[in-house]
């Protein structure tokens, strides 16, 4: 799924390209990379298991053992699992996880073909470059490096490869149940959290997801017996279901901060103009300040960080064009900020419609997922490594506004913190979108970055 980094994704746009890699572990990394964007794995294209066993066959040929990777089928896709042991067996296990997947690509709408690796002017172009087949690559490369060196995990590493996150994550869900999954103590997922550029290309900050809104959507149901288009009649379910959007469109919650939110604020009011950077210091500092609360409310560009939203995506009326409808039907998507149930939302919905006659369902079963507090081991792994690329950037913690399958790791309560190693701009993000890409300079930073966080927090010698 789409990302937003809460404020820290964005890709490097270079003018020129990208210096030369030539290290053995950066040109296998792109090789390896350029293998998978070819792979369609959308859904309905039937491709993930097939990627799935490339990846086994590259890892057999660099010396993992077969007994240490499974292939778990599901459906017309599949998930893969890998385990390094490590030398202490009283210590808990890690996790490193990636989704194979991507949102589909027509080619006839590219410029480029979408499932063809294109290096152009500093650009890594495809689908899924960025999202997140840069992941799994950087999980592949790690796994390779190990063996290669001859290292040895203090503890146990597992890398899980995930075969739906853009749908249903189903596989992921398996994979949370498996033997070689259950006991992790956290998860590092290469999904989510990344840094910033300025337009200049000027790193300016680094953020680590730790948690993420409950994705839920509900369908609001309007029916009438209908009738002749000649005789109209009041009680039409078209007019009456735009009244009740109007109603929704007004639902406003309230103002809501956790530590993770709180961090975010903090940093962004430094460089926030003025009165918009005052307000957010406030709030960050004290929640219950009301004029704060409102102000930031009132900005779009923060109010969906520190609330819940909904809103309307698609609208389904009417039978004929000579009939009065009989049915009016819409959906509407809901961002949940943690510590709010679907429940209380749907009734919160139902206040808004103003209509007691609309049926409001919920689509599916959301995943409410608890917030991962920051641990202190976690983030200096990961502040040693960034910084080791760009000293000195603020590295803060955030609310994921999006959706990951972290959300699952953490509701089996594995604590998941999200950390890519990809630094962008803004301007550059075409993840779901055309002429996806990410900059060959955040590919290889990404395949070191994962690389940084296997050696270091599982402690691993030659």
């Amino acid at each position: 799924m789409f990302k937003t980094f809460a404020g820290f994704v964005s890709l490097a746009a270079l003018a020129a390209p990208a210096m030369a890699q030539d290290k053995p572990y950066q040109r296998q990394a792109r090789d390896i990379y350029e293998k998978l964007i070819s792979y369609r794995t959308a859904k309905d294209h039937g491709q993930v298991p097939a990627m799935a066993a490339y990846i086994a066959d590259t890892l057999k040929a660099g010396g993992v053992p077969a007994e240490d990777i499974v292939i778990v089928p599901h459906k017309e896709t599949a998930a893969l699992l890998v385990r390094v042991p490590g030398r202490d067996r009283s210590t808990r296990k890690i996790m490193f996880s990636a989704h194979m997947d991507v949102v589909d690509a027509r080619p006839e709408d590219w410029e480029r073909s979408p499932f063809k690796l294109i290096e152009e002017n500093g650009y890594f172009f495809g689908r899924g470059t960025g999202d997140n087949k840069q992941g799994v690559a950087a999980l592949v490369s790690t796994i390779l490096r190990l063996k290669a060196d001859k290292v040895v995990p203090g503890r146990a590493l597992v890398f899980a490869f995930v075969g739906d996150e853009e749908t249903g994550m189903e596989t992921t869900r398996l994979i949370a149940d498996h033997e070689w999954v259950k006991g992790t103590e956290y998860v590092i997922n290469t999904d989510a959290g990344g840094g910033t550029l300025d337009e200049q290309g000027k790193p300016t900050s680094y953020g680590v997801q730790g948690a993420e809104k409950t994705y839920a959507t509900y369908t609001l149901t309007l029916r009438n017996p209908g009738g002749h288009s000649s005789r109209p009649r009041n009680d039409n379910a078209i007019y009456e279901m735009a009244d009740v959007l109007n109603g929704i469109r007004g639902l406003k919650f309230p103002a809501q901060a956790n530590e993770l939110t709180r961090a975010t604020l903090r940093l962004a009011a430094k460089s926030a103009p003025g009165e918009k950077g005052m307000m957010m210091s406030r709030f960050a500092e004290n929640p219950k300040d009301t004029e704060a609360a409102a102000y930031l409310m009132a900005d779009p560009s923060v109010a969906y960080e520190i609330s819940t939203t909904c809103v309307a995506t698609m609208v389904d009326a009417g039978h004929a064009e000579n009939a009065l409808p009989q049915r009016a039907k819409a959906t509407v998507n809901c961002r949940i900020y943690p510590g709010e149930t679907i429940e209380g939302v749907k009734a919160r919905l139902a206040e808004a419609a103003g209509n007691t006659a609309v049926a409001i369902e919920v689509i599916g079963n959301p995943v409410v997922s608890p917030v991962s507090d920051p641990r202190p081991d976690v983030m200096a792994a990961i502040t040693k490594s960034i910084h080791a690329r760009y000293p000195g950037i603020p590295i803060t913690p955030y609310l994921e506004a999006g959706g990951t399958d972290g959300m699952i790791y953490r509701t089996k309560g594995m604590p998941t913190f999200a950390s890519s190693g990809v630094f962008m701009k803004p301007s550059d993000v075409f993840f779901h979108g055309l002429n996806e890409r990410l900059p060959v300079k955040a590919f290889y930073e990404a395949i070191d970055h994962v690389h940084d966080l296997a050696v270091g927090l599982s402690g691993t010698r030659k």
